[in-house]
């Protein structure tokens, strides 16, 4: 079996149990890490959550930070990716590595707040050619998250 985690993801103040239970599916069946961000726009033991999530939400690693300041700390020395629209650089244009972090915001807000902060290169963009303004969050991850496995798949031989 593989290292844990494959690749890390971050939900940086979600709102929506269902796209969160979904992603703590994906995360299990991928073995990757999920860091939620306060202020969540449900709790833990939401029942839409785990619905979304099914009867994977025990064997899912995740864990809960109070505020954004306290989740920085984790990412001190990692290789970080922030998913955004605004990014200029295509997920599919990036080489990824096990033990990556990926970095999503609110369904509503995105990163906004964080943005300005931030070297372009590090700001990732899933291509969309329709005429919307973003994929929603647990499609967004999902397509994130494969893409990833893709890549370091190939490289580890995982299966």
């Amino acid at each position: 079996m593989s290292e844990f985690p494959l690749i890390n993801i971050v939900l940086v103040r979600p709102e929506i149990p269902y796209n969160t239970g979904n992603i703590g599916r994906t995360c299990v069946g991928y073995h990757s890490c999920l860091h939620l961000v306060k202020p969540l726009g449900f709790e833990i033991s939401d029942r839409q959550l785990k619905r979304a999530g099914l009867d994977y939400w025990p064997d899912l690693n995740y864990r809960v930070y109070s505020h954004w300041e306290e989740m920085k700390t984790q990412l001190v020395g990692q290789r970080v990716f922030y998913l955004s629209t605004k990014g200029q650089k295509s997920i599919y244009n990036c080489q990824f590595k096990r033990g990556d972090w990926f970095v999503f915001g609110s369904e509503s807000k995105g990163l906004n707040f964080l943005l300005p902060y931030l070297e372009q290169k590090q700001i990732l963009a899933i291509p969309v050619p329709g005429p919307v303004r973003s994929l929603n969050l647990s499609n967004a991850v999902a397509m994130t998250v494969f893409e990833a496995y893709r890549q370091i798949s190939r490289s580890d031989s995982l299966t």
